[in-house]
């Protein structure tokens, strides 16, 4: 379904930014919470699929997989898992503004992946969006060093971000079959199972005092952020809703300035309003060919 708030898509226009502004504070709890991101990250998906289970059970929602459908499903979660691990990765090594803008690269590599897995046409503006984000990822990292861990941190970022767009892409042929609350279980399952190692790998002597915020990243960010996100893929293209999404890192941005105090540079800034031009642009193409 194409992008057109004129055909009565205004409450799922709405439903998409709330579930951005839920999800934008994995930003700042990511930078908050004091472990190992792989711990951090099993722990979370542990607690989000004993919540989504049980929503599930409660609620009567199927949690039967076709078998045609076990390895897509698998593979979508351990892109999510490590998508997640490198995300807190990014936020460590910098802040939550370079940490969200170099994850909000995974629109332009969504409209690149989007042809070779859906079969949809490659248009060549998108060609002239790549080199707009890659300027502005020039000014996230103007000093070019391995030694430096803004260029790690936007590195890795980078990477967390093609995982998601691969994750987006899978699951897109799935979601029209499944509720949204049956696929974000199975893919916490399938996360918690991998890292499961890292309780006993990572240093986990302070996860009892950082419980409650995992909590939150489980519940807020998790539970109600990604699954209502992921049902908004019902509605619109993986590229539509990859465009519209460009609004999470603002939220991001925000939410870090206020609760830790993070402002993000001049430099950075400009570097993030060129990532986002790139995604606005083609949002507004998307509308223009609704």
């Amino acid at each position: 379904m194409s992008l057109n708030l004129k055909e009565g898509n205004l409450s799922r226009f709405l439903e998409l930014n709330l579930a951005m502004l839920l999800v934008s504070t994995s930003g700042a709890l990511g930078r908050y919470i004091q472990l190992a991101p792989a711990l951090t990250i099993a722990a979370r998906a542990a607690i989000a699929f004993v919540i989504l289970f049980g929503y599930c059970k409660i609620k009567g929602v199927s949690l039967e997989v076709s078998k045609s459908h076990i390895i897509p499903i698998v593979l979508s979660g351990l892109f999510l898992g490590g998508h997640w691990v490198t995300y807190f990765y990014s936020l460590q090594w910098s802040n939550v503004a370079i940490g969200m803008l170099s994850l909000f690269t995974y629109p332009i590599l969504t409209a690149f992946l989007e042809p070779i897995f859906l079969k949809t046409q490659l248009q060549r503006m998108h060609l002239l969006l790549g080199v707009l984000v890659l300027i502005g990822i020039y000014y996230l990292v103007p000093d070019f060093s391995l030694e430096n861990s803004n260029t790690l941190a936007v590195l890795i970022g980078l990477f967390s971000a093609l995982l998601y767009a691969l994750r987006n892409v899978i699951l897109k042929k799935q979601v029209s079959a499944y509720n949204g609350s049956s696929l974000m279980a199975w893919q916490m399952a399938v996360i918690a199972i991998v890292l499961s190692p890292f309780f006993w790998i990572e240093d986990s002597s302070e996860i009892v005092s950082q419980l409650p915020w995992i909590f939150t990243l489980a519940i807020v960010t998790t539970v109600l952020g990604h699954t209502l996100f992921l049902m908004c893929f019902k509605y619109f293209s993986i590229t539509s809703i990859s465009i519209l999404s460009s609004i999470q890192p603002i939220y991001g941005i925000i939410i870090g300035a206020i609760f830790l105090k993070e402002i993000p540079t001049f430099q950075t800034i400009i570097g993030g309003i060129l990532i986002l031009a790139a995604v606005v642009i083609e949002s507004l193409r998307t509308q223009k060919t609704a």
